[in-house]
């Protein structure tokens, strides 16, 4: 006797990749809209080259959805080729505003799911809607993710500081009002491993450009950045209690420069003393 094929998970359940991805996609390039009484639709418009991943989420929905296509003028040129994907019915609109997608605009207020979802894949979404993956001009590996949404860059810059060590503090540039975060070289190539894995549902072309960054390896002659060393309570005790930042630097296993500036904070109050526990 057969066994029983297992059933579909539930529509929009972010325990699953795919589902995880698409919604951080949903949330930075998707506008979901409200009509006249109970009436909205979701759409997401993208270029034609990338309308593979429009099919996709049209796959994965269970519900009435369409993809269509048209040719308009831009800012960025005078005939531009799209592919959008709608989708009407107001059980998935519900779904998706009470996962954290909301109506009209949205781009401030998104934040990362408050339920259990697959955190790397939608990142990955995230990125391929509203960031770069490739190598700089100068060849350097990188991954940059532009957002209004400060609840979205914290949670990068926690995710790929717990991945490979390496801090970002957001801040919104004076043009725009935006965040731009970006990891560079290495960190790039962690992250990027990380999130854009073998069969993921991604972009193909950023899959390609993803893939392409692991082959990077750092010139002999190019300097390694040192990852920001943090201080703790008791290696502030100890410092203190040597009042010499070379025989602390040889007992902490830091540099003598280092404890000479972290001995100058503390005593100046621009950091606070270690309270004795």
């Amino acid at each position: 006797m057969a066994e029983p094929e297992p059933s579909a998970p539930q529509f929009m359940d972010l325990s699953v990749p795919e589902y995880a991805y698409m919604f951080g996609f949903l949330q930075a390039d998707g506008h979901l809209a409200q009509g006249p009484g109970l009436k909205g639709r979701l759409t997401v418009e993208i270029s034609i080259r990338d309308i593979d991943l429009l099919y996709r989420f049209k796959q994965l929905t269970p519900y009435n959805s369409s993809v269509t296509e048209r040719i308009r003028p831009t800012n960025f040129a005078e005939s531009h080729h799209s592919a959008t994907w709608s989708l009407c019915s107001l059980e998935a609109r519900t779904t998706l505003n009470q996962l954290g997608l909301p109506y009209g605009r949205k781009t401030r207020k998104i934040t990362p799911p408050r339920v259990d979802f697959s955190r790397r894949d939608y990142l990955r979404g995230l990125i391929d809607a509203d960031g770069s993956v490739g190598y700089t001009s100068q060849g350097f590996p990188f991954l940059s993710l532009t957002t209004a949404s400060t609840a979205v860059g914290v949670y990068l810059c926690r995710y790929a500081r717990r991945l490979t060590g390496v801090e970002r503090i957001v801040g919104r540039n004076s043009r725009d009002d935006i965040y731009n975060i970006s990891y560079e070289k290495e960190a790039a190539q962690g992250l990027v491993a990380d999130l854009y894995y073998p069969d993921c549902l991604s972009l193909g072309r950023k899959q390609v450009k993803a893939d392409a960054l692991a082959s990077w390896v750092r010139p002999a002659n190019m300097r390694a950045a040192c990852t920001k060393q943090h201080w703790s309570k008791w290696e502030d005790r100890i410092l203190l209690q040597s009042h010499d930042a070379t025989t602390a630097a040889q007992e902490l296993g830091r540099t003598e420069k280092s404890c000479r500036l972290r001995l100058w904070r503390l005593r100046t109050g621009q950091v606070p003393m270690p309270v004795d526990q």
